[in-house]
């Protein structure tokens, strides 16, 4: 169920001149089933027991070039993989709920959408950083202490877009600081947030749950691997279980107990991405 549990902001009334780009906030009703809404729905929460199912949209179209800035409140350390930032030429109103559980490859692989990871580095409880499409239809990504980089190549400009974030893996929450445009003659901006919004939590990490293990653990998928895959003892998945199972490509990167979750819920190989044809 979405909650929005403060309301506060919400109607706060603003002057807005040509510089404006207009308020930006998360979409209120298309997000993920473990999302939280509040503060005017530009703070997003999704509960710690999983590391899917965190949707969130922009509402409203966002321009080319414009920046979207936010901030991670929270990250945990039960999970590999960070946040996946992307667009969406697919209005967030006109979608059906409950939404896909994972940006990648849930709605990737279907047409209008554009995603990618975002390093972990990039991710930690009080980093700021800002994503957008280029002219060329390019996806950047930028932190003020790791750089610029592009994620993601080939979005369709032809219509409007919306942002995408699934607040996915490490990270728990984040908050919508805004966005800008920068022009010839001016910066446009969206409207000023509000000014009573919370500090990131930057000291809340939680050591691995129960045995250092989960039903969750999938989202290892996305832990990077030694050049020389072959030399991988430990399964890719859980971290901690030897590798005992060998898929049809090759590599032997699964245990015993994550090879059914990958096989049921993924269908290929962790490391290359091949297709299991068979138990």
């Amino acid at each position: 169920m979405v909650k929005d549990n403060d309301n506060r902001n919400s109607e706060r009334t603003h002057r807005c001149g040509l510089s404006c780009l207009g308020p930006l906030t998360f979409h209120g009703q298309a997000v993920g089933v473990q999302v939280c809404l509040s503060y005017g729905r530009q703070l997003a929460e999704r509960r710690e027991s999983t590391f899917k199912n965190g949707l969130v949209f922009s509402s409203r179209p966002v321009k080319i070039q414009e920046r979207i800035r936010l901030r991670v409140q929270k990250d945990l350390f039960n999970w590999h993989g960070a946040l996946r930032l992307g667009f969406t030429n697919i209005e967030p109103s006109d979608r059906s709920l409950p939404l896909p559980t994972m940006a990648i490859p849930n709605l990737t692989d279907t047409p209008g959408h554009w995603a990618a990871p975002v390093l972990e580095s990039y991710c930690r409880a009080g980093s700021e950083l800002e994503f957008w499409v280029s002219h060329g239809g390019s996806i950047y990504v930028a932190n003020k202490s790791f750089g610029q980089r592009k994620i993601f190549t080939g979005v369709d400009l032809s219509k409007p877009l919306w942002a995408m974030v699934d607040i996915y893996g490490q990270t728990c929450s984040v908050l919508l600081l805004g966005s800008e445009k920068q022009g010839l003659l001016q910066t446009r901006r969206s409207c000023p947030a509000p000014d009573d919004l919370p500090a990131s939590n930057v000291d809340n990490h939680n050591s691995w749950i129960s045995d250092g293990y989960s039903d969750d653990s999938m989202s290892c998928l996305d832990v990077e691997v030694p050049a020389d895959e072959d030399s991988v003892t430990i399964c890719v998945v859980c971290m901690g279980r030897d590798a005992r199972i060998t898929l049809p490509c090759g590599h032997r990167c699964l245990c015993n107990h994550c090879t059914p979750k990958v096989i049921h819920q993924f269908g290929n190989c962790p490391l290359c991405r091949h297709k299991i044809l068979a138990p």
